[in-house]
């Protein structure tokens, strides 16, 4: 089991200074929102450029692993995509993960106020193709590339990224959506949703998406199972006992998310270092 921590609210050099406590602290990751302006219950939001954001936490970090989450790539350009997070993975030497998904179209104006997709069923489209597009990019071969939405004519993006074979991506699917968990099985990790639903999933039901996922996936490259919550940073055995049932069912990552939580409550449980259970 790994150990990350979303950060959510904060200014963006707060942001970069929690991430240098992360890593001191422990944690094996830091994930950051990919919005452009969020408006939720009629409060809106601050936010920052993921991209701007995460490259000053890499200049300023050395071995924690950096993202997104999530990053709906139908309102982003992939190639251009591409071209950031390889980037990024330069940058950081090798600690990229790209989280991807449909995004809160809703909620977010980047996509409702511009004029973008906001049809389920296309934007599920351009993900897969924006994904295929992005493998290609970051293969450092020459790729093209025909679909519904994107055509690349025959183009070499260089250099690829650190990562071999590329940047792991994690995607979210629905348990228990079929299509949905088809489409996340096919790259590096799940970050699982219940449908229609805000609830986490039980350990129960990371086991049965475990061996879900174990039976269906093609690929026999390591895949991660994403869950999270919030645990008590002043009771280690506490916390431990929340996330030890998740670790048995096949969860490979624990995110810790403090939402509407003051900087200073969010700084000291990053200081309070992740709930352990090895």
């Amino acid at each position: 089991m790994q150990y990350g921590f979303v950060i959510e609210g904060g200014d963006v050099n707060s942001i970069c200074e929690m991430s240098q406590q992360a890593e001191d602290a422990g944690w094996d990751g830091v994930f950051i929102a990919d919005a452009i302006g969020v408006t939720f219950q009629g409060t809106t939001f601050p936010g920052f450029d993921p991209w701007i954001t995460l490259a000053a936490i890499a200049a300023r970090t050395q071995r924690i692993r950096i993202g997104t989450l999530i990053t709906p790539v139908s309102r982003r350009r992939p190639w251009k995509l591409a071209r950031e997070t390889a980037t990024l993975d330069h940058l950081s030497n090798g600690r990229v993960i790209l989280g991807v998904g449909l995004g809160a179209a809703e909620d977010d104006g980047g996509f409702c106020k511009v004029g973008e997709a906001m049809d389920i069923k296309v934007r599920a489209q351009l993900l897969d193709e924006g994904l295929a597009i992005m493998a290609g990019a970051w293969s450092g071969k020459p790729f093209s590339f025909t679909g519904e939405h994107y055509r690349v004519e025959e183009m070499t993006l260089l250099p690829p990224p650190v990562q071999s074979p590329r940047i792991p991506v994690w995607v979210v699917g629905v348990w228990e959506k079929d299509k949905s968990m088809r489409r996340a099985l096919k790259w590096d990790g799940i970050i699982p949703q219940k449908y229609k639903s805000f609830s986490r999933l039980t350990p129960a039901e990371v086991k049965a998406l475990k061996q879900y996922s174990d039976q269906r996936r093609e690929a026999t490259t390591p895949f991660d199972i994403v869950v999270g919550g919030t645990t008590p940073g002043e009771d280690s055995k506490k916390a431990a006992t929340k996330v030890q049932p998740m670790a048995k069912a096949g969860a490979t990552w624990w995110l810790e998310s403090r939402t509407m939580e003051t900087l200073d409550k969010i700084s000291l449980r990053i200081k309070q270092g992740p709930p352990r259970v090895d």
